[in-house]
């Protein structure tokens, strides 16, 4: 039986997961749409998201930190997982850093972040459009890499799980049980 992260684990890096493709497929839907009621509304949604993805990720480093994860395999050299742990840390740091651009970004911008139409956030900088144009580009750059390096991600899980079917991929798989 492979040893697999605990369902709480589990649950959260699907959840964001789905989150975090959702709300880069709506970025770059909305990014290109004219300015009208429907765009804004579009931008609201996907602040909304970015704040609950940015505290749902809170929580999963939070859980990381006091909930050991199953060890990597043995077949693994220590390059192998070292690079895995780096992969890893970019990964949390992106899940961290785009959230927290794209609030810097809409505070710039004189548009204030209200999470779910509710909860009105403060404003983290002054309005300057210059700083929004430049945290725009930062936000576009970080999302570009975040996406680079899902693909990767993705493609080392395939590639443990078909070429070196060391049972790595089924540690995060979804369900009650994944053996081997």
């Amino acid at each position: 039986m492979t040893p697999r992260y605990d369902p709480i684990a589990r649950s959260l890096h699907w959840l964001i997961a789905l989150m975090i493709l959702g709300s880069f497929a709506l970025g770059l839907y909305m990014h290109e749409l004219p300015l009208s009621p429907q765009k804004l509304k579009l931008y609201s949604w996907h602040k909304w998201a970015g704040v609950s993805i940015f505290l749902l990720v809170l929580g999963r480093a939070a859980w990381r930190i006091t909930h050991r994860p199953p060890p990597l395999p043995s077949g693994m050299t220590a390059l192998q997982k070292t690079l895995a742990g780096a992969g890893h840390g970019l990964l949390y740091l992106l899940m961290f850093a785009i959230p927290l651009s794209g609030w810097l970004m809409s505070s710039a911008k004189g548009f204030q972040t209200v999470w779910f139409g509710i909860l009105p956030l403060p404003d983290l900088v002054a309005k300057d459009a210059d700083l929004g144009d430049a945290l725009r580009s930062l936000h576009e750059a970080l999302n570009l890499l975040l996406a680079l390096s899902v693909a990767g991600h993705v493609l080392m899980a395939l590639k443990h799980h078909f070429i070196d079917k060391d049972g790595l991929l089924l540690r995060m798989a979804p369900g009650k049980s994944a053996s081997r």
